[in-house]
């Protein structure tokens, strides 16, 4: 059975024509991960001038956000971040718990549905997928705002069957 996918593009996207560039080539949302730590005007600036398709990565290590890649680590709270775009038309936030991110040692549902709570604005987790029991606990959560999930090394190494997580939420 085929899905409707929306493309989500990140990574080292630091400036609005950027932006509109992959918009354009058909990218369905961009996450601005750096940048909105470092530049949260230009959050603000796609959002008004790409409605629904700008989305926040927000890299965590115990609930502190870090940036460039994950080399530099901070003491802004993965939370009051999250608050700063808040009403500013952020399509959702992209959270990751970079201690859990490709270890398969499960998502961290606790900081991810706390953070879901804490603003109006969706969440997806990623860092740590390990199989579908991550995703039950995820569906758990969802009335909390958490929306979606990102999955890598589960999938690669087969320990999360597609057609099984797609069937979980009922999209085949």
């Amino acid at each position: 059975a085929a899905t409707t996918v929306t493309t989500q593009l990140g990574g080292g996207i630091r400036d609005l024509p950027t932006i509109e560039s992959w918009l354009s080539r058909g990218i369905g949302r961009v996450i601005l991960g750096t940048a909105a730590v470092r530049n949260p005007e230009l959050v603000m600036e796609a959002c008004r001038a790409f409605p629904d398709r700008i989305v926040v990565g927000i890299d965590a290590r115990d609930g502190k956000v870090a940036v460039e890649g994950w080399a530099e680590a901070g003491d802004m709270d993965a939370q009051m971040l999250a608050k700063k775009f808040q009403d500013v038309g952020v399509s959702a936030i992209v959270y990751t718990d970079i201690d859990r991110d490709g270890m398969l040692q499960g998502i961290n549902i606790e900081a991810t549905a706390a953070l879901a709570r804490a603003v109006n604005i969706p969440v997806i987790a990623s860092g740590g997928l390990a199989g579908s029991e991550d995703l039950e606990k995820l569906l758990a959560v969802e009335g909390d705002g958490v929306t979606g999930v990102i999955s890598g090394r589960a999938l690669y190494d087969g320990r999360l069957d597609a057609a099984v997580a797609l069937a979980m939420e009922g999209i085949c």
